[in-house]
């Protein structure tokens, strides 16, 4: 993770933007006040947290993930037909 003040960011937005996406960066953007900060990061990398909040916070698919990559592992995986 990177900072920026406010203002250099916004001289600086395409340029930036562009390594945050290239780089899987996350940036802070600072204001005089603490309390307007924001974090800037890629839709990608916010999808993915987004994604992994959903399952780290409902135990059972937790569960059925962990369970399904144990057996990845182990090389025990069941095999579906597609529908």
């Amino acid at each position: 993770m990177f900072t920026l003040p406010y203002t250099t960011f916004r001289k600086s937005m395409k340029e930036t933007m562009r390594r945050i996406h290239d780089d899987a960066d996350v940036m802070l953007v600072t204001n005089r006040d603490s309390a307007d900060n924001v974090v800037v990061m890629s839709e990608d990398d916010y999808e993915s947290l987004m994604e992994t909040l959903r399952v780290q916070s409902n135990p059972d698919l937790h569960r059925r993930v962990l369970s399904g990559m144990r057996q990845s592992v182990e090389g025990t995986e069941e095999e579906y037909d597609e529908l």
